[in-house]
Order: structure tokens, then sequence, then C-alpha cells
């Protein structure tokens, strides 16, 4: 399929018949974040099957590797259901009977099934990481380890952005003897060829690209300025205020890391692909979960307001339900979007697998909001189009 122009944007790529309007709407999201300097990728897989491989935008094109931040927990947290699933680890034991130090200061009761749930208080510590512990898991999980919760374990839920990813981590650990990182490695990137990594090799440093700070109107840096803000609050405590993270995770050292939270890099086909591998046959390999799993995985978990971000539940276990923002999508959707607008899921309702990433942080903050647009003419397609195109 030819490009697909318009004045001042060029789009790239292709889709499958039946999908046209999704790469009208992708090109119609790019022009209205001219401002922004709009670089992005979207991919989408159904039953298996690439659909929509789209990208545009200052230098960027189909290979490359922007920084996914929170997206890097669905990896992560992948990770952790073939686990559950293998029989490995078990939900409702205890996070100390894997982890023992963890038990401290009153958390011992605490079952992996609540940590996933982002329930165990530990969302930071006061003073915040240093730059280079906050890119190492095994210090972020150490210091936690010791460190009273900011509410009663298992009974609140806050966002855990910068650190779930450690606690959950060295639960693997303790139970494997290897790190998420290495599991991800084995059992996913590398048997299904994605191009999606939680430690980027020293090789690829001229495919990833760099990520440009939020660029607000005017009227979105009033929107900003009005909000209140503590600098000792729970928010500031969770984002490790104030670490500038475009800087952190341009860092070759930060990435050649990975830390499990959000420290990946790949691309959109990588991300959609990911998920498509969890719903059924992909790349010639069979589905990497059970129904069972995935829907256990995606199940809501405990209702009620975010302490660090006042948003509604919207966490199953290490995934978010993205049905919460995306109507169209299934009950039993589960995904994670990231920081810079980066958005991907897996759809079982629709047997779709999206992959979105963008190179410029978005306003403000998390998965980006043309991704509505996008889901949105990605599910009418695939709803139009039984055969998956």
């Amino acid at each position: 399929m030819p490009d697909h122009s318009s004045t001042n944007i060029t789009v790239h790529g292709t889709v499958a018949a039946g999908y046209e309007a999704v790469r009208d709407e992708f090109t119609a999201v790019l022009l209205a974040e001219e401002h922004n300097e709009p670089g992005a990728q979207l991919a989408v897989y159904r039953t298996g099957q690439q659909v929509v491989d789209l990208w545009a935008g200052d230098g960027i094109d189909g290979d490359s590797l922007p920084a996914v931040y929170s997206s890097t927990k669905g990896a992560a947290h992948l990770v952790v259901a073939l686990l559950v699933q293998d029989g490995t680890l078990d939900l409702d034991r205890t996070v100390a009977s894997y982890w023992p130090e963890f038990a401290a200061e009153g958390k011992g009761a605490l079952t992996l099934r609540e940590l996933l749930g982002h329930r165990a208080g530990l969302v930071g510590i006061e003073g915040g990481f240093s730059e280079a512990d906050l890119a190492d898991d095994r210090v972020i999980a150490a210091r936690l380890a010791g460190q009273a919760p900011f509410w009663e374990p298992g009974k609140e839920y806050g966002y855990h952005a910068l650190v779930i990813g450690a606690l959950t981590g060295e639960v693997v650990r303790r139970a494997t003897g290897r790190s998420v990182q290495e599991l991800f490695e084995e059992r996913v990137r590398a048997p299904y060829g994605l191009d999606l990594y939680l430690g980027q090799p020293a090789e690829l440093e001229p495919r990833y690209v760099p990520i440009r700070p939020m660029n607000p109107t005017p009227e979105q840096k009033a929107a900003l300025a009005a909000r209140p803000f503590d600098p000792k609050g729970l928010p500031a405590v969770a984002f490790n205020v104030p670490t500038d993270l475009v800087a952190w995770i341009n860092t070759p050292s930060v990435r050649a890391l990975g830390p499990a939270s959000v420290g990946g890099v790949g691309s959109a086909r990588a991300l959609a692909g990911m998920y498509a591998a969890t719903l059924g046959e992909f790349a010639g390999r069979p589905a990497l979960l059970k129904p069972e799993i995935r829907a256990e995985f995606a199940r809501l978990g405990l209702a009620g307001t975010d302490r660090v971000t006042e948003e509604t539940d919207h966490f199953g276990l290490g995934f978010e339900r993205p049905k919460e923002a995306y109507p169209s999508l299934g009950e039993g959707a589960y995904g994670h979007c990231g920081a810079a607008g980066s958005q991907a899921f897996a759809d079982p309702a629709s047997g779709i697998a999206y992959g979105y990433t963008r190179r410029r942080y978005a306003f403000p903050g998390g998965a980006a909001p043309e991704n509505e647009r996008l889901v949105a003419a990605v599910v009418k397609a695939a709803t139009s189009s039984p055969s998956g195109g």
C-alpha cells in the first residue's frame, strides 16, 4: 500500500483491507499533534495476523525503539503470569514466604495477589531514590523490603509507578533464581522474535529514539499550574519527584539495566506482538497464556480510589484493564500504558492486540489521548471484518 500523505505528515506502512479508516485516523491524530513534532508507531494484530503497521514523524520508522515506560510492566507481569500458570508461583501465598525480609514493618500477611494489585503501600521512599538506584531493581527491592508501608498492606490501592516491577521481580528471583529480565528474554522476546527489550543491548543504541519532553500548549500549562501539588505527598514519593524521567530514560546505562517497572524499549510491532502471543498462535508458536490465566490476571482487583493518582481502580493483577478507558473493548482485556503516551493491550473479545508508541511525552502523561480515537477505529474495523483482514 502506498504512503498516505498530507501537507505536513507522511504516514508510512500498510493496513489490511478493511482497516483503511485506521490509517486515516492515525494521520488525523498526528496532524492534530503537529505542535508536538509528532513521531509515532501503531501496530495491530488480529487473531495472530498483522492488520495495521504504521509509523510517521521526525526520526522514527517501523523498526525504531522508543522507550515505553510503564508499558514495560505488561512484559514483566506476563512473566509472572507464566510462572503462575506453571505452578511456580501461587497468587495466594504471602510475599514473605518467598522473600522473608519483606515481612518487616507489618507486611508479612501481604499476598502476591495483593502485591500485583498495587496494594502493598510501598510506592517509594521519602526523600526519593537516586537516579542510579532507580534503575536497579535489586536496590529498590532491598530498600523497600525493610520500609514501613504508607497504608495498611492489602487494604487500599495506590499506583506503585516506579517500583512495582522491582517488588514483583524480587518474588520471581526468590522463586526461580532468575530475574524477570532474563525470563522475559528466554520465554517471550527471543522465541517470538519481538523487538521489546528489558535491558537494551548496546548494539541496538542506533535504533533508540530519544524521548522528548512534554511540550504543552499555553492552556495546558495553565491547567498544570493550577493543580495543587504537595512535594512531600504520595504522588511525589511514587514518581520520585524531582527526577527528570525523560533525561533518565534517555541515559544508556538505565536502558541497559531495563528496570521492570519503566525501563523497557521497543517498537509498536513488538508491543502488539507480545500481546498477540498471549491470545493465540503467533510466529509459529503456541499461545503463551491459557484462557483461565488471562481471565484471572484481567479481573478487577480492589474497587476503590487510587491513593496516588486519585483514579478509580482499573487494575487486574499487574495489568491495567483498558476497558475502563476504551469502552469498545471487552471486559477481559488486559495491558498497560506508558508515561510518554504508549498503549498496549490484548482484547480476547475482538481478538485484537494493539501497540502504540510516541517519541514525545503526551499531556498530561500516561496513555496519549489519541489512543481513544485509534482504539475505537481499530475495534470498529476488527468487528466489521470477521476474517481479521
